[in-house]
């Protein structure tokens, strides 16, 4: 005998635009989130020899590379920038952006076991590498900020000011744009998998592309106009001016930023909320 008078105390579907794309869900979970990110931070490095250290090892020696390789060999110039602040600076945000947006995009294969047999919102998952890696970040950052200082302190021609205070904008900007990004791609490579490899060898040409290791003042005019259609560019051009140049970019910079992150959040937030009802299938 079937009751009729039976009642559901929750109900599970895909959110919607009318639903807030899922955030009052998500702002609910957020206990779930600290718990993807202590997982991230504490699982990478664990058996290891160096544990986080390798967190100061990896730009350092990285810093170290390029002063042999571009500074030295090729001869590669910084505009009267000390090498390790010019390469530390780029090599900070790449980092941090790239693993952000790779990280990002194959959450979805890295946690497909996980996906199939409990529901809670999909979008823990990104939310929480994003934030891991700004653990990782900021540990790095710290690094930068020592060598940064040794050269003020020994009168080398930076200009540390108030500007320094635009630095976290444009990070939580590019913060937002490896997100958006990232979902993109998770959404296209958890059902057309022959994608991962070349979203592998994209990050990598991007990162030649974007000037972190060489100043765009040695590129030809014709290249610098290429250069402008990267939207990393614009996010490491304006750091470096406030960081190491000391001046603010014009507002149409910020604005552009602006644009570039919430773009690609917004793109990508309603791909990942079109295709989230098929993950596991694909999975």
């Amino acid at each position: 005998m079937t009751n009729n008078n039976t009642y559901w105390t929750t109900e599970i579907s895909p959110t919607t635009f009318a639903k807030g794309l899922g955030l009052k869900e998500l702002w609910q979970k957020k206990y779930l989130i600290w718990l993807f990110v202590k997982r991230d931070i504490t699982v990478q490095y664990k058996q290891t020899i160096f544990g986080m250290g390798w967190y100061f090892i990896s730009p350092l020696f990285t810093m170290f590379m390029y002063i042999v390789v571009f500074g030295r060999i090729a001869g590669i110039p910084t505009d009267d920038i000390p090498q390790p602040v010019f390469y530390l600076s780029g090599i900070c945000l790449w980092e941090y952006f790239s693993t952000c947006l790779t990280d990002t995009a194959a959450t979805f294969q890295t946690n497909a076991g996980l996906f199939g047999k409990v529901y809670f919102p999909r979008l823990v998952t990104p939310v929480s590498k994003v934030i891991s890696k700004l653990f990782r970040f900021s540990l790095q950052l710290s690094t930068f900020v020592f060598v940064y200082l040794y050269f003020v302190i020994r009168g080398v021609d930076l200009h540390p000011n108030i500007y320094l205070l635009l630095f976290p904008v444009l990070i939580l900007m590019m913060q937002c744009m490896a997100l958006g990004l990232g979902l993109i791609v998770s959404s296209l490579t958890t059902k057309y998998r022959d994608l991962t490899n070349f979203f592998g060898v994209f990050v990598s040409l991007w990162m030649y592309a974007t000037p972190i290791f060489y100043p765009e003042t040695i590129l030809p005019d014709n290249f610098k106009i290429v250069l402008t259609i990267n939207p990393l560019y614009h996010f490491l051009k304006s750091a470096r001016m406030c960081v190491l140049d000391g001046i603010s970019p014009e507002p149409v910079i910020y604005f552009k930023c602006l644009m570039i992150a919430l773009g690609a959040l917004l793109v990508g937030a309603v791909v990942f909320y079109k295709k989230q009802d098929k993950f596991v299938l694909y999975l």
